[in-house]
């Protein structure tokens, strides 16, 4: 008997969750997993007494969908989606849905949208955020792939997702094709620019003298104004928890990070498009510096460093920090969104920028209060080149430059580590910067492998070589980019 609205593969933490919210708004979902004795423990359990279907085999969900059947998986990325969608197909038709709700590479969505759309199955890779509460009371959810599924997939997603404060829905269709997974993978990345540069910043504080206690104090103080974000609520909440013997849970926690890999995915992607994502490029190396534990342990035994302690007004680098850590984050994003532009243009997606930010506002690990700010930057100039030239990001940056140079200048003396806020101002410095010294660089690959420059005096486009040593002659390589 088809009596459910949509199904859903993949009992765990985070389906368990989702079907929870999507049954609490009015739907009826049915449930399977591969461990089938899962579908009965939920059935049994938090799903009692609830709108449920609970489902032995992939088929027997098809068969308890109606049409257009509706069906989305949370399993792990890789062979187990191709698996999963192998063993769908036979038992689907034209025009049924199938959303893959993962943390997919787009590129393996993009791939999977073909392979569905040759048996006329609509296929959507929705990225989605919040952890396991947000998929329980509202996550942000970022849908991209066949534009025909939307419209049956809009009331249910829009249903469960987060909303802002003023009541805006925290999803919406990303675009064509892969969109929707590259837009998740970018705020991964983004995520993990926010959660390195946070870290420099508590390093610095311990640095300072600050006890656990006064951190959580001023990450409080932060979350109430600008700074304000879920990554600095569960900072503050975090340096606050202790264990039942007083001590505080952070300081046993081993300093050595790990990472599912969206991060560099984010960093490949930035590096096949050209673009100057240094700053999650740098948290992702932060990260992998940290998991060499054994061997930072033994080289912290023989490599002293030349440092300055710092003599100055602790207050007022404190005060200084949250100007660089609002100005780095500023950067992280405008990066991140230079990236999502240059996809677009790559993969012909039609990408809602400013709504982008909107889906970010809410449920999602990212959000944070600038985000509004985004949002208004690209809703009243889609075509703006970057966030840096936007009025309110260059009045911001203007007035974070000082205390953010003078907290990079205070970690080098001291000798703490700030890749990713360091990446940041260097960012920052040469962007703003009308002539780098690119032009050495560029005779300097003429000189050795003669692959040609462009002159000021002459037209852009032309390629010009010089025989720098009077013995190499004319030749000259071609001009490319790779």
């Amino acid at each position: 008997m088809t009596t459910a609205d949509i199904g859903l593969i993949g009992l765990a933490v985070m389906g368990e969750n989702l079907v929870l919210n999507m049954e609490s708004r009015g739907f009826t979902v049915a449930v399977y997993n591969r461990t089938t004795a899962k579908v009965d423990e939920f059935l049994a359990g938090r799903a009692k007494g609830k709108k449920f279907v609970g489902c032995k085999s992939p088929v027997d969900l098809v068969a308890s969908l109606k049409r257009p059947r509706k069906i989305m998986f949370l399993v792990k990325a890789g062979n187990a989606v191709d698996e999963l969608i192998t063993q769908l197909l036979p038992h689907l038709e034209a025009g049924d849905i199938l959303v893959d709700g993962g943390n997919s590479h787009f590129p393996d969505s993009a791939r999977r949208m073909t392979v569905c759309q040759q048996k006329g199955v609509l296929f959507v890779g929705a990225g989605v955020s919040g952890g396991e509460e947000g998929a329980l009371t509202g996550p942000s959810i970022m849908p991209g792939g066949a534009d025909a599924a939307w419209p049956h997939l809009k009331p249910i997603f829009q249903a469960i997702a987060a909303r802002t404060k003023e009541g805006e829905v925290c999803c919406d269709w990303v675009g064509e094709g892969g969109s929707g997974h590259f837009v998740k993978m970018v705020h991964n990345g983004i995520e993990y620019g926010d959660m390195q540069m946070i870290c420099e910043t508590y390093h610095l504080m311990k640095a300072l003298g600050l006890n656990n206690a006064e951190m959580c104090e001023v990450f409080g103080a932060w979350n109430k104004g600008k700074l304000d974000s879920y990554l600095i609520e569960i900072t503050r909440d975090i340096l606050g928890f202790k264990d039942p013997d007083g001590s505080y849970v952070v300081d046993r926690i081993l300093d050595a990070a790990g990472q599912k890999g969206t991060g560099k995915w984010t960093v490949n992607a930035a590096l096949d498009e050209g673009q100057a994502l240094t700053l999650i490029g740098e948290a992702v190396f932060a990260r992998n510096l940290s998991a060499m534990k054994d061997e930072r342990v033994a080289a912290a035994k023989v490599l002293k460093p030349a440092v300055v302690p710092f003599t100055g007004d602790k207050k007022q680098l404190v005060n200084d920090l949250a100007e660089a850590l609002y100005a780095s984050k500023i950067i992280s994003y405008a990066q991140g969104y230079q990236l999502m532009r240059a996809a677009a243009k790559a993969y012909n997606w039609h990408l809602n920028l400013g709504g982008i930010a909107l889906m970010w506002r809410g449920g999602c690990i990212i959000r944070s209060a600038f985000l509004g700010k985004i949002k208004q930057a690209f809703d009243t100039n889609p075509a703006l080149e970057n966030l840096l030239l936007d009025p309110f990001f260059k009045d911001a940056m203007a007035e974070a430059q000082l205390p953010w140079r003078r907290v990079i200048m205070a970690a080098v003396g001291m000798g703490i580590p700030m890749p990713a806020m360091g990446a940041a101002l260097a960012y920052f410095d040469g962007y703003r910067t009308d002539r780098l010294p690119a032009n050495l660089l560029q005779a300097q690959r003429d000189f050795f492998g003669a692959h040609t420059y462009e002159r000021l005096d002459r037209p852009r486009g032309e390629f010009h070589h010089t025989n720098w040593t009077g013995r190499g002659g004319t030749t000259s390589s071609s001009s490319y980019n790779a």
